[in-house]
């Protein structure tokens, strides 16, 4: 296993929408693995393929930190099938350091992707469990948190960004 780099915000991968994967073959499952090593290394609870710069639709979470193997998911071609509620709560990215903020996302969803032995899988999550799997989904749509802000709070974080960018020698 590997612990892969974290691409930053400002980079290409990050704001375009990532491939299906077709076949799950033993390279899949060792991007999986090597996913799930960068993510509790950042350490962080979620990582999507787009952030260690692979147009892919995979994600990992796991809200134990490593702590509980039944609380790790590894999802294939993953997406939200139904939405409910809302919550505000603050958001962190590890391709957008040094920025967290408000977002609203649903209290609870139903996520269906498929697993490392190609079995669908159908989730029901809520709270942080669910707002993880909407950032990360959000990631293989192209999307960050920092796009579900208000004009205003972009503003306020623009040279944060701006900075970050700069850092990583993106223009």
């Amino acid at each position: 296993m590997a612990i892969l780099d974290i691409i930053k915000y400002g980079h290409p991968t990050l704001f375009k929408r990532a491939e299906a994967i077709k076949n799950i073959d033993e390279q899949i499952r060792q991007l999986a693995q090597n996913m799930l090593q960068t993510m509790r290394a950042a350490p962080g609870i979620g990582l999507a393929a787009p952030q260690i710069n692979k147009s892919l639709r995979l994600i990992t979470v796991d809200l134990s930190l490593g702590e509980k193997e039944k609380d790790v998911f590894i999802l294939i071609n993953p997406e939200i099938i139904s939405k409910e509620g809302e919550l505000i709560e603050v958001e962190g990215c590890l391709s957008v350091p040094e920025i967290q903020e408000k977002v609203l996302r649903p209290s609870r969803i139903t996520v269906k992707g498929i697993n490392l032995q190609g079995k669908e899988q159908i989730i029901e999550a809520k709270d942080l469990l669910a707002r993880v799997f909407c950032h990360e989904i959000d990631h293989l749509n192209g999307k960050l948190f920092i796009d579900h802000l208000s004009l205003l709070k972009k503003s306020l974080i623009r040279k944060k960004l701006k900075k970050i960018m700069e850092k990583n020698r993106i223009s």
